[in-house]
């Protein structure tokens, strides 16, 4: 029996995951806390000994190594960091970011460049920010690498070659998913001269050996581990909860979009990852639940006492502004208001039919550029919530399957190591994960008037901020038979789309139409 680790190296902690190479059984873990700041690389290498500190590598063959994505490693002529890593949810380059994308010649010029449109997050909005804001240090750096790269380096021994994987490298704004190669000319406008790049390995290549002889594998970014842990495949959607969104799915091929409302990252194993945003998720939750004076379990309660449509109140999920759609400066808004839909139950349901739709509308992002989606996987705390479990397959129009609690991006580092191990080929066939199915069923064309009456709600408050992003309702849901143009979100008054249903909203069960 051939055994593999997988690490997990993210803004806080490291985590091992041992598991035999053939069946992905798990045969021992390992954790500890970074001890030291959060951006000190060195931190991050000595959780990894204490993570592995009570011998759990000792029979292991080969490693892989998944780690936060988007920070920035910047290495000076003899290989040491000019200063503090610069993480990826660093928010202070956001102006060096709108800088970038107006320098290359906007959105567009971006998204055909490197299929992202820069955000503070990016590797390189980090480097023209450092190149602003301290240009003597800026000056100094002659390599840049991301937190999944120099581990492997550090555990190699550093060696002349440094490598990435492709998912890793998709997320810097400067490589292209779709032409499989760097832009340095984007680097040099960030930081005003040309540095080193790590070489971009295949998903089954091997990054080097250690000095003892251990196998390490390419390695890649958590987001690209947990997916290839989790087994998604074409046809699989994630919904990530939280307090942001994120909806990405698994494609045959890089998507431009000119909006950049899609950000084409690559994923573990040779195919794409689009990934949608919004800025509003679980924090629509949480400060429904502070508003109502109580917490998530009692938003989930509250709602299952409501029924669907939330007796006409729909609440546009803006909070913090949003990303998609593209609608920054804007804020949440509740409509609908009626006597007697302002119950506490209402509000609730309310607040989480908000917030899926919202992620809804995401999906629907991805769905009108050819994406499949035939089922989501929900991840998250508010996953497990009982009312969140029973609207979404409704809302997104889809089976519905919440994983059961693990660490899937260790798992999935693993298994790039196992499968760097057999030498190539087709990944190591572990098994899926275990999870609990939630199927539309017969909530299907309830949670298609959901979607109605919220879309029209969205089109009345903010007409158009879909045209360019997404489909209409109508293409996002022909799979399932559903219109979306039989009513016109001008006139909607929240209560139509129930009627046409037939759906008692008051008494919760068919035939007697809703009264609102």
């Amino acid at each position: 029996m051939s055994i593999v680790a997988g690490l997990d190296s993210s803004s806080a902690y490291t985590r091992v995951v041992v598991c035999d190479a053939d069946t992905g059984a798990v045969v021992t873990q390992g954790y500890a806390e970074h001890s030291g700041e959060r951006d000190d690389p060195q931190s991050w290498l000595l959780s990894l000994g204490e993570a592995a500190g009570a011998g759990q590598l000792a029979d292991v063959r080969a490693i892989g190594v998944a780690a936060q994505q988007q920070g920035v490693v910047a290495l000076d002529s003899e290989g040491m960091p000019v200063g503090p890593a610069l993480l990826g949810n660093d928010r202070r380059m956001q102006t060096s970011a709108a800088d970038l994308t107006d320098a290359l010649g906007g959105r567009s010029a971006w998204a055909q460049a490197v299929g992202a449109v820069p955000q503070a997050a990016h590797p390189v909005s980090k480097l023209r920010w450092l190149a602003r804001h301290d240009p003597a240090t800026a000056a100094r750096i002659t390599e840049v690498l991301q937190p999944h790269d120099w581990l492997v380096w550090q555990l190699l021994g550093r060696p002349e070659r440094r490598t990435t994987d492709r998912g890793d490298a998709s997320g810097t704004g400067y490589w292209s998913a779709a032409q499989q190669s760097y832009r340095p000319d984007l680097v040099e406008l960030a930081l005003g001269h040309q540095v080193a790049l790590p070489q971009v390995i295949g998903p089954a290549d091997t990054a080097g050996h250690t000095p003892e002889g251990l196998l390490i594998s390419a390695g890649t970014g958590e987001t690209m581990a947990a997916a290839f842990g989790l087994g998604v495949g074409i046809g699989d959607a994630v919904v990530s909860l939280g307090a942001s969104g994120s909806v990405f799915a698994v494609h045959h091929e890089a998507l431009a979009d000119p909006t950049g409302t899609i950000t084409s990252y690559a994923d573990a194993t040779g195919l794409h990852l689009p990934v949608v945003r919004t800025l509003n998720a679980v924090r629509v939750l949480r400060g429904t639940a502070e508003l109502l004076g109580t917490d998530l379990d009692g938003v989930s309660e509250l709602a299952l006492k409501s029924t669907p449509g939330a007796s006409g109140l729909v609440l546009l999920p803006y909070l913090e502004g949003e990303r998609t759609p593209d609608l920054p400066h804007t804020a949440g808004s509740l409509h609908g208001l009626r006597r007697e839909s302002m119950r506490p139950e209402h509000l609730a349901r309310a607040g989480l039919e908000g917030m899926l739709c919202g992620l809804a509308d995401a999906l629907d992002v991805l769905r009108a550029r050819g994406v499949q989606v035939r089922r989501v996987f929900l991840l998250g705390a508010a996953a497990d919530l009982p009312a969140v479990q029973s609207v979404a397959p409704g809302i997104f129009g889809v089976p519905v399957k919440v994983p059961q609690p693990a660490d899937y991006t260790a798992l999935g580092a693993a298994r790039q190591a196992a499968w760097a191990l057999a030498g190539g080929g087709a990944p190591p066939a572990w098994p899926a994960a275990a999870c609990q199915d939630f199927e539309p069923g017969d909530e299907l064309a309830v949670g298609q008037a959901i979607r109605q009456q919220y879309v029209a709600v969205r089109e009345e408050a903010h007409p158009g901020a879909f045209e360019q992003a997404s489909a209409p309702p109508a293409q996002a849901y022909g799979a399932q038979g559903y219109d979306g143009q039989a009513y016109d979100a001008r006139a909607y008054d929240g209560r139509q789309a129930f009627g046409q249903q037939g759906y008692d909203g008051q008494q919760g069960h068919p035939g007697q139409g809703h009264d609102g």
